[in-house]
């Protein structure tokens, strides 16, 4: 990054950056998401709407005790909604993101 900011080419460089994720995300079967903070990351946010509009099944993982969105959903109303209509949930241990993950790879393979 710090060539890229002597070259001025800090812009060129972050567009490359955004288009290599959205890539990965392309690859991908399953969408895993951090969703820990106070509120959630918005570059976090951006990968699970765009993954649940490409059709992955999305799942969030949030260990964070406080209040990060609106009454009755663990975070932001609009990220939880589309993990939850692209079919996953968010839940709040890794052991339960694993056993999430697993059957849903388990469903693909069928």
């Amino acid at each position: 990054m710090a060539d890229a900011a002597r070259q001025g080419r800090r812009r060129e460089l972050a567009l490359a950056i955004g288009r290599r994720n959205a890539e990965a995300i392309r690859s991908c079967e399953l969408l895993a998401a951090d969703l820990d903070g106070q509120e959630v990351d918005s570059g976090t946010a951006a990968e699970v709407g765009y993954g649940a509009a490409l059709g992955l099944v999305c799942f969030g993982l949030r260990t964070d005790l406080r209040q990060a969105g609106e009454e009755g959903v663990a975070v932001n109303l609009q990220v939880e909604t589309f993990i939850a209509d692209s079919g996953g949930r968010v839940v709040t241990t890794l052991g339960d993101l694993v056993a999430a993950l697993t059957e849903a790879a388990a469903a693909l393979t069928e």
